[in-house]
């Protein structure tokens, strides 16, 4: 493969993960709007619990996508998962831009927004297995660090995109327009950009990681394979996700929130502190990705492990009492800094661990689980410790699964040194 059809399938893969995850996140980006529209009922913290719920669930649903769309990927190939989790992801969007409020239609309404969530929860549980397991194979073993990188700088542009279109928005319309109909302007945006992917990843060249594999007749991909054959992997995937999945997820789809309803600013200024923080946050990933290839892995997230377990609490206790914007920012993106040590890499770490033929699988179950299980209720679980007085207890709660991942990555190998990918 020439170098230029290399860089092309990789841009082409990078760009439906953007939508996918633009997707995702505008539920989170634009919750503070349509929570009263879903839950009419009690007082704004109460609205915004109901709508972290429904989030959470999503998450649930991703171990589902992660094992059905994990196996498809590995049986049928990357190419395939790639386009059919962006087939749900557009379904799930057009649903929740299309559902009538509670006042029209009553439970239905906040039932229509669980199934959709659902929805793309069992897109996105298959998109980060087959789309990190796409761009690790595509890239040359001398620079994966560096083009696998590129997973999470998809990721936060449609989580930045998203804060964007928020912002555009609350600059051009009145917010009682916005807050009645102009918040499914951005799944309207989705759905439609889905389609678009769709079409790219039907060009996308599958990968000779992939290739060689089937062409071996290796075992079948399966979640009991993954188990009885590769069990010490699996467990070291959820070990080493726990604390970054909860780091990243409180100083993105929650920091928004946090800084409305703990430090005091209004709805706009905290959406231009995490789009301006996001933005650089962004910027970081292929650094660090580099920076991987040359040291290793290992280094880069035990780096990642000792300052978040330092100054999760230091941070977080600083936010909540700011009173300067830019201040604001400053402590956000101390905080994204650190956990650049984690996003920048984690996909090709995971990657690095399987044989191509359970690759897919071993990246997305037990990464999904983790996500599930500290990833997804962080939100709920910050906003329920904030709801009982005593918020201060959640940035210890951080601290502590930061700690739990630390452990993992003193006592594992460095995957960069020790790669189970062997084809380029």
């Amino acid at each position: 493969m020439t170098p230029a059809r290399r860089l092309r399938n990789i841009i082409g893969g990078s760009a439906g993960n953007l939508v996918e995850w633009f997707d995702w996140f505008a539920y989170a980006a634009f919750t503070v709007y349509f929570a009263p529209i879903f839950f009419p009922e009690g007082d704004s913290t109460a609205q915004l619990l109901s709508a972290a719920a429904v989030f959470a669930v999503g998450f649930l649903m991703r171990p589902v996508g992660a094992w059905v769309m994990g196996v498809y990927s590995d049986r049928k190939g990357r190419k395939a998962g790639l386009t059919l989790s962006v087939t749900l992801m557009c379904t799930g969007s057009l649903i929740i831009a299309c559902t009538p409020g509670h006042a029209s239609i009553g439970l239905a309404a906040p039932a229509l927004l669980l199934f959709a969530r659902m929805l793309q929860g069992l897109s996105v549980g298959g998109e980060y297995g087959s789309s990190a397991t796409y761009l690790s194979e595509m890239a040359t073993a001398r620079h994966r660090g560096f083009w696998s990188s590129f997973q999470y700088v998809t990721l936060i542009s449609g989580q930045l995109l998203a804060l964007l279109l928020l912002i555009v928005l609350q600059k051009t319309m009145a917010e009682p327009d916005l807050a009645a109909w102009g918040w499914r302007i951005p799944f309207f945006v989705g759905a439609a950009l889905a389609v678009v992917v769709f079409w790219l990843r039907r060009r996308l060249d599958e990968t000779s990681a992939f290739i060689a594999s089937d062409a071996n007749e290796a075992p079948k991909s399966s979640a009991l394979l993954l188990i009885l054959k590769h069990p010490k992997e699996a467990l070291m995937v959820l070990g080493l996700t726990a604390g970054g999945t909860v780091a990243f997820y409180t100083y993105t789809t929650y920091l928004q929130k946090f800084l409305v309803n703990t430090s005091g600013f209004s709805k706009t200024t905290a959406t231009e502190i995490s789009a301006a923080a996001l933005f650089v946050f962004m910027l970081l990933q292929p650094a660090v990705g580099a920076l991987s290839d040359r040291i290793g892995r290992r280094p880069v997230m035990i780096a990642f492990g000792v300052a978040g377990v330092l100054f999760t609490v230091p941070i977080m206790t600083a936010l909540s009492g700011v009173d300067s914007p830019f201040i604001a920012f400053l402590l956000a993106m101390t905080a994204l800094v650190i956990v650049s040590g984690y996003t920048s890499i984690n996909a090709v770490v995971k990657a690095e661990l399987f044989p191509a033929h359970i690759r897919a699988l071993g990246v997305a179950l037990p990464y999904a689980i983790a996500n599930a299980l500290f990833g997804g209720t962080a939100e709920y679980a910050a906003l329920w410790f904030k709801g009982e007085g005593m918020e201060s207890a959640y940035f210890w709660y951080v601290t502590g699964l930061i700690g739990l991942s630390l452990l993992t990555y003193i006592r594992m190998r460095d995957t960069g040194r020790n790669s189970l990918i062997t084809h380029d």
